[in-house]
Order: structure tokens, then C-alpha cells, then sequence
């Protein structure tokens, strides 16, 4: 599932500025979106801090410029939340993995600090708001065949 919404509405809530207005019925996947999930942690369920760092969350940005996700939040569906620090991801394609375990946070990988998995094997839907508590993203999943899910 996606969270679309109007251009102007997703550049105002990234901060940006409209330069040109798009049809009202025109849908835009926003810049700052999840790009993939690793929901199972390869091999067996330890709780070891490597078990957990291998479970994360990625989010892309599409946009041109760098975007500080000081005060953002990534969320799931039983009401796990992380806020993210001073930490930013860079235009044209710039990547960051959300890692489950405790770990340095610098670019391109920020550490939620959990002592427990937060992503259901089962299913889950993963939440990214902005400072302002905007939605901006949505990604869900359901059990698959195989570990990775990739393509929100």
C-alpha cells in the first residue's frame, strides 16, 4: 500500500516549494519514500544483535535534494515508533537502512536500538511521518517465500 497525495501537498510537507502546480487528480509517489524491507532476519530468530541489525526497514530519495530526517518517524503497525536523529539522505537516489539492533547511527544506516525484533514475519505495515507527523509513506507486507521483500 502507498500513500499518495497531491504534488503540492508532498512538497509543502517536505519542506520544499511549488514552482508549478500538477492537476488536482494527479497522484505523485513522494521523493522520500520505503524502498525495501528485510522483515526476516536470515537464519535463526536469537535475539542476537546481528539477528536483529539483519532486520531493517529502507527508505530512497528520488528528489534532487538532501532531506535531514531530524524528528521523523518510522512506525509500525502494533505502534513501535523510532524517531531519527540528525541524520540525512542524499538526493538522486541516496539510500538509508533502519536497522532493528543497537549500532553507530551515521549515513547511510541509522540503528533502532531494539533488544526484540519490531517487523512481523507474518505481516506488518511500516509508517514514515515527517516532523510535523505527516504521513508521507506507507509499506505493508504478508508472509512471502523467502526473506527479503523488496519494492514497497
Amino acid at each position: 500500500m502507498r500513500s499518495l497525495g497531491i504534488v503540492t501537498t508532498l512538497a509543502v510537507a517536505l519542506g520544499g516549494a511549488v514552482t508549478a502546480a500538477a492537476p488536482a487528480s494527479a497522484a505523485a509517489v513522494p521523493p522520500l519514500r520505503f524502498h525495501g524491507a528485510q522483515y526476516d532476519s536470515p537464519g535463526t530468530d536469537n535475539r542476537s544483535n546481528a539477528s536483529r541489525n539483519a532486520e531493517w526497514v529502507s527508505l530512497i530519495n528520488s528528489g534532487s535534494s538532501s532531506v535531514n530526517l531530524r524528528g521523523w518517524t518510522v512506525r509500525d503497525a502494533a505502534g513501535h515508533v523510532y524517531t531519527f536523529g540528525s541524520i540525512s539522505i542524499p538526493g538522486r537516489g541516496g539510500r538509508l537502512w533502519l536497522h532493528t539492533g543497537t549500532g553507530t547511527t551515521k549515513a547511510p544506516n541509522a540503528h533502532w536500538g531494539s533488544g526484540n525484533y519490531i517487523w512481523n514475519n507474518t505481516g506488518d505495515t511500516a509508517t514514515l511521518r515527517n516532523a510535523a507527523g505527516r504521513q508521507i509513506d506507507t509499506c505493508s507486507w504478508r508472509s512471502k517465500a523467502g526473506r527479503t521483500w523488496v519494492g514497497c
